[in-house]
């Protein structure tokens, strides 16, 4: 009896062992057969391919960027690695990884310098500037970087189907510098710091006279100037203010705060608020 129980818990567990090892070659065989194909094996359109099909269908469009940079380091002087390096910057850039964008960017243009997508790789880094831009706060450092890039966007390739928007984009940027410097005004003239606040509205209407913020940092100045008791370059603010943007409520209120003390918008002085108006009257200012 012993012996056929002995026998009996034998073949049970011979059996059991042999499904077990059915079981592990079954999974050890399905794993082998969805492993991935070596990319060294495969040709450079495939392993591009591969990179558009993963940066399409995924969500991180990061994980396709090892299928350009595999393109470029196994066929390094082939037209598909000259493909999967602007890729490379565009992907990054859709993955908002800014720095990176720039950098194979950067090399394409060291790399092909004349080749047709070379306005598209400058035009990227000029992106990847300028979508940091409501990122860096108080420091405009990127903002700079941004309009500069964006000029030579417009200027180096004119004729490009870049050059249209880097010029919208310039302006918005341009204009978002003089809103930091309105906003900072803004600040000071609240906190009754006249001299501060006049500085930072000078700065807009010398330097960013085109931009949206001009009208209310005219107005701004005749605050402040009046804050300050200089009546004179309050009224020559006013007057600025009248003959460029007399529609503008900013103007009907600067001329609200001149009115009630007696004084009209009217260039009077030599300040160089006067300067600016006798640029205007001749056509050198806006």
């Amino acid at each position: 009896m012993q012996e056929m129980t002995g026998g009996k818990s034998g073949a049970a567990v011979l059996g059991c062992l042999l499904l077990v090892g059915m079981l592990a070659g079954c999974g050890g065989g399905g794993g082998a057969a969805s492993k991935e194909v070596p990319l060294d094996t495969l040709s450079a359109e495939q392993i591009y391919k591969k990179g558009e099909l993963t940066l399409e269908g995924e969500r991180n469009p990061k994980n396709a960027i090892h299928y350009f940079t595999e393109v470029e380091r196994l066929y390094p002087y082939s037209d598909w690695a000259r493909r999967a390096l602007i890729m490379q910057a565009f992907t990054y850039h859709k993955n908002r990884d800014y720095e990176e964008a720039r950098q194979a960017a950067q090399r394409f243009l060291d790399f092909y310098p004349g080749d047709e997508d070379a306005a598209y790789a400058k035009y990227l880094m000029a992106l990847s500037y300028y979508d940091q831009i409501d990122e860096v706060g108080r420091d405009q450092g990127l903002t700079f970087q941004a309009l500069q890039a964006l000029r030579e966007v417009i200027e180096q390739y004119p004729d490009s189907e870049y050059a249209r928007s880097a010029m919208l984009k310039f302006d918005l940027a341009f204009d978002h510098l003089a809103a930091k410097e309105m906003e900072i005004g803004r600040y000071y003239l609240k906190q009754r710091h006249y001299t501060a606040a006049i500085n930072r509205f000078r700065v807009v209407v010398q330097d960013f006279q085109t931009t949206t913020h001009t009208a209310e940092a005219l107005h701004r100045l005749v605050e402040a100037y009046l804050g300050l008791g200089l009546t004179d370059e309050a009224q020559t603010a006013g007057a600025i203010l009248g003959h460029n943007y007399q529609s503008s409520p900013f103007y009907d209120d600067s001329y609200k705060l001149l009115t009630k003390r007696g004084l009209e918008p009217k260039a009077k002085g030599n300040s160089w608020l006067a300067k600016v108006y006798r640029q205007m009257i001749k056509g050198e200012w806006l």
